[in-house]
């Protein structure tokens, strides 16, 4: 299990974000969609993040951006993204007391070839997937 932390950008906007492979769901705070598209869940559920038990009732497209930086591996200047994200009040704080306002799980991870590099704690996109076979 790893975990990253960086900014990433919505609607032009910086986040922080923290890449969790030992999450599966992607999740956002309220104030992150403000100018994303929300709908309700087909059935509302419960999960259990950060120590804590959350009532999840809603859902958005989560639209964005990585951009390059010292702290992602890989060739191009921006890594956009989209991806479905379950919308919570409050994800907590990291480990140096920060508010976490995305949760980038390894779902998501997955689809765009986004890899940890814990020891460096750096983002590598040398697998980003910018075009899609299906079989």
């Amino acid at each position: 299990m790893g975990r990253i932390r960086r900014n990433i950008e919505v609607n032009g906007k910086n986040y922080w974000t923290l890449f969790d492979s030992g999450a599966r769901n992607t999740y956002v705070t309220n104030g992150v969609t403000k100018q994303l598209p929300v709908f309700d869940m087909p059935e509302p559920t419960d999960v259990s993040l950060g120590g804590k038990e959350h009532f999840i009732a809603k859902f958005c497209n989560l639209v964005g951006k990585i951009v390059k930086d010292d702290n992602v591996i890989g060739v191009l200047e921006n890594y956009s993204f989209f991806t479905h994200a379950r919308v919570l009040d409050n994800i907590g704080k990291d480990e140096e007391g920060k508010f976490i306002e995305i949760l980038f799980g390894v779902l998501a991870m997955q689809e765009w070839g986004i890899k940890l590099d814990v020891p460096g704690e750096k983002l590598d996109m040398t697998h980003y997937s910018k075009e899609f076979v299906e079989f």
